[in-house]
């Protein structure tokens, strides 16, 4: 089994991936009505998935990112995350608020950004990609050469692949949401009945919110 199906899989093992049946659908802050709920947070009970995990960023930034001289983490939950893989690779790190603190230095980027080191960004997801690229911007603001974002899980939606172009900016995920969706079927954690739609709902996320 290859990286992408062998994370896929322990993330339904360890439930960090539940999906319903398309009659009781879970709600996201955006209002968008989604059969699946991906919480990566619990990636860090299990010590042998979450090594997994950073032995999978380790490798593909080694490959895609060769050039990379700083790991950041979104906080919250991309930080732990950022943490294991810069060890893992003996670089500094850094990790991104979702807005500037209110008090002392009013950071945003906390850490150091060392002059003239190329910053590759870790997610914990990708859904539109909204967020990730507010950090994105955040680390430039702080004076950072981006060159890449990697994520653990990727719902595959068109709207961030746009967003990321739009921006100029390069992403890479350890596993996805049709590298999954089979594997879920073959689990038993998906009726077969319900693939086409669960299919569908990665082109259309708004198919169950019209």
């Amino acid at each position: 089994m290859n990286m992408s199906k062998e994370i896929a899989k322990k993330l339904l093992e360890i439930k960090a991936v539940t999906i319903k049946d398309t009659s009781n659908l879970f709600t996201w802050a955006s209002g968008i009505k989604s059969p699946i709920y991906c919480d990566n947070r619990l990636t860090m009970s299990y010590p042998e998935v979450r090594d997994k995990i950073a032995e999978g960023f380790k490798e593909v930034i080694e490959k895609e990112f060769p050039e990379v001289g700083i790991i950041a983490g979104t906080a919250t939950a991309g930080i732990p995350h950022a943490a294991w893989v810069s060890q893992k690779m003996n670089l500094p790190m850094v990790y991104v608020r979702s807005s500037a603190k209110g008090h002392g230095k009013q950071n945003q980027v906390e850490g150091r950004l060392f002059e003239g080191k190329k910053v590759v960004l870790i997610e914990d997801l990708l859904s539109t990609g909204g967020s990730s690229m507010k950090a994105v911007k955040a680390l430039k603001e702080a004076g950072a050469n981006v060159i890449g974002v990697v994520a653990i899980f990727s719902y595959n939606f068109k709207k961030a692949d746009d967003l990321f172009k739009q921006e100029g900016v390069e992403y890479r995920t350890l596993t996805n949401y049709d590298i999954l969706l089979p594997l879920a079927a073959k689990m038993g954690y998906v009726k077969e009945e319900e693939l086409q739609l669960l299919k569908q709902w990665s082109k259309d996320p708004y198919i169950f919110t019209k």
